[in-house]
């Protein structure tokens, strides 16, 4: 199998956003960049899938109460 080179994306997280990746991140023995690049896959598998977003309502601000 070839060598891929990965992208190098800067992205901006808040705080709590932060802190809620990382502690998921440690429950599945991941980094935090293996973890967003596992979330990130899984939304994209799932808009292949049935050619949706994971919701209708993705680009809404969420408030995180952690």
């Amino acid at each position: 199998m070839a060598d891929v080179q990965k992208k190098q994306v800067p992205l901006r997280l808040s705080p709590k956003l932060y802190d809620a990746i990382a502690s998921w991140a440690e429950d599945d023995f991941r980094s935090i960049n293996g973890q967003i690049e596992y979330l990130l896959t899984e939304c994209v598998k799932q808009r292949k899938k049935n050619g949706k977003y994971v919701s209708d309502t993705i680009d809404e601000t969420i408030e995180l109460d952690i």
